[in-house]
């Protein structure tokens, strides 16, 4: 049990870095290879874990809006109401949660900043994560001694840390841009001329 709790805690702390951490993934095939935890446990334990730390770090971000200015806060209402604003794009927001291959860090800080829905994000996050973290930590209990060299890599891609900086300048923009002005004009320009 205590292997369990170890593995868990390392998984929550890594998922509260909002970036540069190790995707949790090589963490749970880590966990795996070199222990004898059993895979069914591992991955709902993980999932829980990592759609917690995930959770965690979206409200920390959530919470720093109240230091922003009046303008910034406009901003951000703003690229809330393109990305989140009705039905459909919140449901192409559940589906990134769920499935998306990218660093998922920025993308919560980011819907901790746009004060989207936390919970339903995190859930699709969380669903999602028990497909894929079902996978890795599968084909790790098959491919036990091919897997080294894989995780290490994992650890250290250089493709790894370049799409962590892509993703924080991405973050960056999204509060440094004023959504307000950038999305008025985008309306004026598709307006008929006459």
């Amino acid at each position: 049990m205590t292997q369990y709790l170890v593995a868990f805690a390392v998984i929550f702390g890594v998922n509260l870095l909002p970036a540069f951490g190790p995707p949790t993934w090589a963490v749970l095939v880590f966990f795996k290879l070199n222990s004898d935890l059993a895979a069914v446990p591992l991955v709902i334990g993980g999932a829980i874990a990592a759609a917690s730390g995930r959770f965690v770090l979206a409200h920390g971000a959530r919470r720093l809006r109240g230091r922003f200015s009046h303008e910034r806060l406009e901003s951000l209402s703003a690229a809330h109401e393109a990305l989140a604003g009705d039905r459909r794009k919140e449901l192409t927001g559940l589906a990134l949660f769920a499935a998306s291959p990218l660093p998922s860090a920025q993308l919560f800080i980011a819907a901790g900043l746009l004060d989207v829905p936390l919970v339903r994000f995190t859930l699709a996050f969380f669903a999602g994560r028990l497909v894929s973290y079902s996978f890795y930590v599968g084909g790790a209990s098959l491919a036990k001694h091919s897997l080294q060299h894989t995780l290490t890599g994992a650890f250290s891609s250089w493709w790894g840390i370049t799409l962590q900086v892509v993703m924080l300048a991405g973050l960056v923009a999204l509060v440094k841009v004023d959504w307000t002005r950038v999305l008025s004009r985008r309306a004026a320009d598709t307006l008929p001329h006459g």
